[in-house]
């Protein structure tokens, strides 16, 4: 099996690397293309990869092709493509908003796979949802899901719907984590602590209550109730956020980045 990645930006060449970890994946049986010349300079220094400027030189190899680039990159790209590839071949599309049925009309391919990677990926604890036409086969699936997994783990959805919710889930997810982060180590840069103190602080503080979440089958709500205690610290801490409606904001900001990613299906 032969996968190609177009693209090489930062999610590219993270499922790149992390694919080429996979016992699939025989040395250098990994191909990835870019127009940048200084990238494909810097890929070429990386033995498990062979790197390519030219469609035609790599798209028939491929048995899976990764898409990689910005959205507004795919109308563009799926036409150059379309006298190359072969009916077998099947694309794993990571473009937020470019639906399944638009990668079909536009290449002529009837397996497709729309997914939703995050962040996290690029050290190995990412999170993708995906979504395949019907004709991936059962075989198929698995191999896709295998090759997702090695870059954390994987979720398959019924439907393109929750491939758009996701990205206000997970796929925007990370950013809502340092956002609160953030605030937290501005309140403690304001109490006095240094700016390393505070860093500390906020980033163990997250890191432990997230170890005692995934190793208990206790709800985000009953670690709460351990934690505060009537007329303690941290009720008037969760008690203030209840009266300024955080719970709702933060929910309203999750809708908000769905909601932009299915009119990001639209324009494109």
């Amino acid at each position: 099996m032969k996968v190609l990645v177009i693209g090489a930006g930062n999610m590219g060449l993270t499922y790149a690397e992390g694919m080429s970890k996979s016992k699939l994946l025989k040395k250098r049986n990994i191909m990835v293309l870019d127009k940048s010349e200084e990238k494909l300079e810097a890929l070429n220094q990386i033995s498990h990869f062979d790197a390519f400027k030219e469609l035609d030189e790599c798209v028939p190899q491929a048995d899976i092709i990764f898409i990689a680039v910005k959205p507004y990159h795919a109308e563009g790209l799926f036409k150059a493509i379309k006298s190359l590839v072969k009916p077998q071949q099947i694309i794993i599309s990571i473009m937020a908003g470019v639906t399944i049925a638009t990668i079909k009309e536009i290449t002529g391919l009837e397996k497709i796979v729309r997914a939703m990677p995050n962040l996290p990926a690029q050290i190995g604890k990412g999170l993708t949802s995906y979504v395949t036409s019907d004709e991936v086969s059962r075989i198929e699936m698995l191999t896709i899901e295998s090759l997702l997994d090695t870059t954390g783990k994987s979720i398959r959805v019924s439907n393109e719907k929750l491939i758009d919710a996701s990205t206000g889930i997970s796929g925007s997810g990370p950013a809502y984590v340092f956002y609160f982060m953030q605030s937290m180590m501005e309140a403690a840069l304001q109490m006095g602590f240094s700016k390393n103190d505070s860093t500390v602080l906020v980033s163990q503080t997250f890191t432990g209550a997230i170890e005692l979440f995934n190793q208990s089958n206790l709800s985000p709500n009953s670690w709460m109730d351990k934690v505060a205690s009537k007329g303690g610290t941290t009720r008037a801490a969760l008690d203030s956020m209840e009266d300024n409606n955080v719970n709702e904001l933060i929910k309203e900001a999750a809708f908000s980045a769905f909601n932009r990613a299915v009119e990001l299906g639209k324009e494109h």
